[in-house]
């Protein structure tokens, strides 16, 4: 197929988030001039989600005024309010719920992911219990904040939750955050950042409840507290249910792809792979349904869920599928993220969780303003800032050129700490109830394969 062939033809983005969106953009600026279909499971337009967590709780934005705005007009035809039920790699269709199927020459997934609901159906459906994922979810749940609430549970300490109970915090509401591991947040930094993220939330009177599950929502059609595991009861009218997100790849079950409970499995061009490992030409995956494999990070297989790297990656794979093979580019941006809470500005650059040290190179723990740099194996992997936001680009220098770790003096406010390295303390996320928001995955299938070989 020439370059010319793959300007023209039939694309379908299967979802309409930020993901899908960037990539129908981008798919224009490249040349194509083919038919482009989006298709989307919620019935609005592209929108942001980061607000959904802050200013939609506090009230100061609506939940339907975080529409994405458009770059450029993708001249798509957009199905939204449909969802995707399958897709046929041999006849080249995207099979959808309402019965009809759309041909294509090429696809792009961007599905992402939904909240993981409330392991009991019967305990998750009660008034008052939320997850926090759609703009309907924000509205929901900041109408009842907006109503004044006695006590807000909020079940799982990751960013998520640790930002719905700031807010709640802001709005001078009770609030028990309840979390399985030793802290909020020692799933995505590890242990030491994790007990200032500790220290914050009960400085901002958070009743934060670490080391226990919660083993049952309680009452009669309407939520009235939860049972823990160290056998104490919360008494709250308002839960939210922050377990992290569950990959919307359930659709592709039968279709012969590389999906699993991790995502998609694709290779730093965004082609996804087959079941058998072998990479398609005209499947391409972007977003956080996406696991793609990162040389700066052991060619880990990488699963995250950042604005940033929707936006990254979505462009790389519009870029490869209207370009032939020799021109086509790799997805090997550096993950970044951020989170606002209890008033302080949390950025991250690299994989923390992807390290076996750390150490304090500017400012300190007491102070509450500092870079914390992770290594692995004597390299620098990943630096997270509190409050010191400007010394990021300096530390994603170091990660991009693998240097050594402990880092040398560099660009910091003062001269690098005398702290030594100390572990980083990343705990098995088995033990969480809040997930990394950088995953490393290896590979993990969710299946045996049998390969049968043909009979002679």
């Amino acid at each position: 197929m020439g370059a010319g062939d793959l300007r023209s033809g039939r694309i379908v983005i299967v979802g309409a988030s930020l993901a899908g969106l960037r990539a129908a953009e981008a798919l224009r600026e490249e040349g194509f001039t083919g038919s482009l279909t989006v298709v989307g499971e919620e019935p609005y337009p592209p929108y942001d989600r980061p607000p959904l967590s802050k200013q939609v709780l506090l009230g100061k934005a609506a939940a339907d005024s975080t529409g994405l705005p458009m770059r450029r007009d993708p001249e798509a035809e957009w199905r939204l309010g449909v969802r995707a039920a399958g897709l046929d790699l041999l006849a080249k269709r995207v099979l959808l719920e309402d019965g009809e199927s759309l041909p294509y020459d090429r696809v792009l997934i961007a599905t992402g992911t939904r909240a993981r609901p409330w392991p009991n159906p019967e305990e998750g459906t009660l008034d008052g219990v939320f997850t926090l994922r759609t703009c309907d979810d924000a509205a929901g749940l900041a109408e009842r904040l907006a109503a004044g609430p006695e006590r807000v549970l909020v079940i799982g300490g990751g960013f998520t939750g640790s930002e719905i109970a700031s807010a709640c915090r802001e709005l001078a509401l009770d609030v028990t955050v309840a979390e399985r591991g030793p802290a909020p947040l020692v799933g995505a930094l590890g242990g030491t950042l994790a007990k200032l993220a500790a220290v914050m939330q009960r400085n901002h009177g958070v009743d934060l409840r670490t080391g226990v599950t919660v083993t049952a929502l309680r009452g009669n059609g309407r939520f009235t507290g939860a049972e823990l595991s160290d056998g104490t009861r919360v008494d709250a009218d308002t839960c939210v249910v922050a377990l992290g997100a569950v990959r919307n790849v359930e659709w592709l079950a039968d279709s012969g792809l590389a999906a699993g409970p991790r995502g998609i499995a694709c290779d730093a061009g965004c082609r996804a792979f087959n079941m058998y490992g072998i990479v398609t030409d005209d499947v391409f995956v972007a977003g956080d349904v996406s696991r793609f494999p990162h040389p700066l990070f052991g060619y880990q297989m990488l699963s995250l869920e950042h604005w940033g790297n929707a936006v990254e990656q979505a462009e790389v794979a519009a870029h490869n599928m209207v370009n032939p093979g020799p021109m086509q580019r790799p997805h090997l941006a550096i993950p970044t993220f951020w989170s606002t809470q209890f008033g302080l500005n949390i950025k991250s650059v690299g994989v923390p969780t992807y390290s076996d040290h750390v150490v304090i190179a500017q400012g300190s723990l007491e102070a509450r303003r500092l870079a914390m740099v992770y290594g692995y194996r004597g390299r620098v992997t990943a630096a997270v800032t509190v409050d010191m936001a400007k010394a990021l680009d300096y530390y994603r220098h170091l990660i991009e050129t693998a240097a050594p770790f402990p880092p040398a003096p560099g660009a910091q406010d003062r001269a690098i700490a005398a702290d030594v390295p100390i572990p980083s303390d990343v705990p098995d996320p088995k033990g969480l109830s809040h997930e990394p928001t950088v995953a490393l995955t290896g590979y993990l299938p969710d299946r045996r394969l049998t390969v049968l070989q043909p009979t002679r």
